[in-house]
């Protein structure tokens, strides 16, 4: 298995007595966090009492408090292997849980491999922010080529692909994100929009279905999805 990509915590049965007991004192400074909105002093409290893999575990028997606490947490102690309990997390019951888990999930994707494998992501990033999408391409190529199990890494260089006007490469792309990843529902989101500017309705809509299916909080895709419906049916 490549560096970076364990899954801690699947798989395990949880202690729901143990886990209960300890869940009040990640409710408390989750509490205390809403007040005063102090990551730093969050992340130092939680990572005194509490392990990810507690989390993960307190993110599945918790109650709603705990659970949004927990996500919280992950969202700034974890890493990449905290992607798969996050990414079931996205469909929680709660809709407080779910807001958390999006939020903090896409920077678990970033959390993996080496300090230079990070840094060279985080410079994918950046040229994608500035939209010097030609030189994000070059950077996630050589990233891709030293770590081709980075999935990030893949739906940047689609990202730029696809402000560049390559939609199969930007598509072919995402797919292998995804093959990677399994939760990354912005790589999907990002398909569905090629096949849109290709004219290709009914594998946008696929795929921006299959986003939802992931994260159900997309309210952008949830609308692409309605219009794409009424547009097919209206052709029909």
């Amino acid at each position: 298995m490549a560096p970076g990509l364990e899954q801690r915590g699947v798989g395990e049965k949880p202690t729901v007595d143990n886990e209960s007991s300890r869940a009040p004192i990640l409710v408390k400074f989750y509490h205390q966090y809403l007040d005063e909105q102090d990551s730093a002093i969050f992340v130092q409290k939680v990572g005194r009492r509490y392990t990810c893999a507690t989390l993960e575990r307190v993110l599945f028997v918790g109650d709603r408090i705990a659970r949004r606490g927990a996500a919280l947490a992950l969202g700034f102690m974890g890493d990449y292997g905290s992607n798969s309990v996050m990414g079931r997390a996205l469909v929680d019951r709660d809709r407080g849980v779910r807001t958390i888990v999006e939020n903090g999930i896409r920077d678990l994707w970033c959390r993996v491999g080496s300090r230079e494998q990070r840094l060279m992501l985080r410079t994918v990033t950046r040229h994608n922010q500035t939209k010097d999408y030609e030189q994000a391409v070059d950077v996630a190529s050589d990233l891709i080529h030293k770590s081709p199990w980075i999935a990030e890494a893949w739906c940047q260089r689609g990202t730029a692909y696809y402000h560049l006007g390559q939609y199969d490469a930007a598509i072919r792309d995402c797919h292998q994100a995804l093959e990677i990843n399994p939760y990354h529902f912005t790589a999907l989101a990002g398909m569905g929009q090629c096949y849109l500017l290709q004219e290709n309705p009914i594998s946008a809509l696929e795929a921006f279905r299959r986003a939802l299916r992931l994260n159900p909080g997309m309210e952008e895709v949830r609308a692409q999805v309605i219009k794409l419906q009424r547009s097919i049916k209206g052709e029909s």
